[in-house]
């Protein structure tokens, strides 16, 4: 019973911390801001650290089924 919410929510961070990822790494790569009006390198690595947390949070749901 417990583990359909913990899929689902371990899934959704996995997804959105992927994302972020691929986004922040093709704005980057193409030399784009990633957050308008900061610096490219503190927009870049705090996007970065998000999604690393959300993949690390999906990756933790997952450990719980």
């Amino acid at each position: 019973m417990e583990s359909g919410p913990a899929i689902f929510v371990g899934m959704m961070f996995a997804l959105f911390g992927g994302g972020l990822l691929v986004w922040t790494a093709v704005r980057v790569r193409q030399r784009q801001p990633v957050a308008d009006g900061v610096s490219p390198v503190a927009s870049a690595t705090v996007a970065t650290l998000a999604a690393v947390a959300a993949l690390a949070v999906g990756a933790w749901c997952f450990t719980r089924l």
